[in-house]
């Protein structure tokens, strides 16, 4: 009987995982539209790096870039090009997420640009 309740409480468990990643990705896919959405009405303005960066990034690197969670790089001691860190946002590296199928390539090289700061704020 005891196994019977352990397998229910399991899948229970489990459905709900599955139904939160879910719910998050189409999250982060709802708001990227609306992004591309407001960028498509109002095309004269450039992307904001800084918006971007708080809404996707913060989380792993931290507001000042420094915060180096689950094997995020300390961004104020990067030495990487623009061209490197658009590559690395773009196509992801290691446990980092690619953002080319969320952002568009203005926005990614928007907080490429952003993060450069960074490195000036040692």
């Amino acid at each position: 009987m005891n196994t019977l309740k352990l397998i229910g409480i399991f899948t229970c468990a489990v459905s709900f995982y599955c139904a939160a990643c879910g719910s998050a990705e189409e999250e982060v896919n709802r708001r990227a539209a609306a992004a591309r959405a407001t960028q498509a009405d109002n095309p004269a303005s450039a992307p904001d790096g800084m918006a971007i960066f708080r809404q996707y990034c913060v989380v792993c690197h931290g507001a000042d870039g420094k915060l180096a969670l689950n094997g995020a790089k300390d961004l104020s001691a990067s030495t990487l090009t623009l061209e490197e860190r658009i590559n690395i946002i773009t196509n992801g590296k290691k446990l980092m997420t690619p953002f080319n199928e969320v952002l568009t390539p203005e926005e990614i090289k928007a907080v490429a640009e952003y993060t450069q700061k960074f490195a000036s704020q040692k």
